[in-house]
C-alpha cells in the first residue's frame, strides 16, 4: 500500500513538471530476462533538442534496514540501466527517493561513494506535497 502513495507521489510530481506519463510500468525485455521499472516519461524540449525520455525507479525506503533498501535500490538501478542500453538508450534513468531519506541517509559518506561510482541519477520527491524537488545526474 505505501508503495503505491509513493508511486502516484512522483508520477504526479513528474505530471507536475510537464512530463507525460508513458508507461506504468515501463515493461523491458533485456538478453531473456523480463523487466519492470516503475515509470517511463518524455517531455517535449525546445526545438532544437527535441524530445527527452526518462525511466524512473520509485523507492519508498520503508522497510526495517536502509542499507538493506539501498542494497536492492543499487541492484535494481544497475540492471535497468543495462536493460535500457541495450533497448533504450536514449531514455535516461532515475531512482527516485523521498527527501526525508535523502536527508537522513543519502548524506552518508558510505552512501555518496556508490552514488558517484555507479553514476546513479537521482531524483528526491515530497510524498506529502507530490512534488519533484531535486534532479541529480
Amino acid at each position: 500500500m505505501a508503495k503505491d502513495v509513493f508511486h502516484r507521489a512522483v508520477r504526479k510530481g513528474l505530471e507536475k513538471e510537464g512530463w507525460v506519463i508513458t508507461d506504468d510500468p515501463l515493461r523491458i525485455k533485456a538478453g531473456g530476462a523480463d523487466m519492470q521499472i516503475d515509470l517511463g516519461a518524455e517531455k517535449v524540449m525546445a526545438a532544437e533538442r527535441g524530445e527527452e525520455k526518462i525511466a524512473v525507479e520509485v523507492k519508498s525506503f520503508i522497510g526495517a534496514s536502509n542499507i538493506s533498501e539501498f542494497h536492492t535500490a543499487v541492484g535494481q538501478f544497475i540492471n535497468y540501466r543495462v536493460a535500457l542500453e541495450e533497448q533504450e538508450p536514449e531514455r535516461i534513468l532515475y531512482l527516485a527517493v523521498p527527501i526525508g531519506v535523502h536527508r537522513r541517509f543519502f548524506f552518508l559518506p558510505f552512501v555518496r561513494t556508490i552514488v558517484e561510482r555507479f553514476q546513479i541519477t537521482l531524483i528526491t520527491y515530497d510524498p506529502v506535497d507530490e512534488v519533484i524537488l531535486e534532479w541529480k545526474n
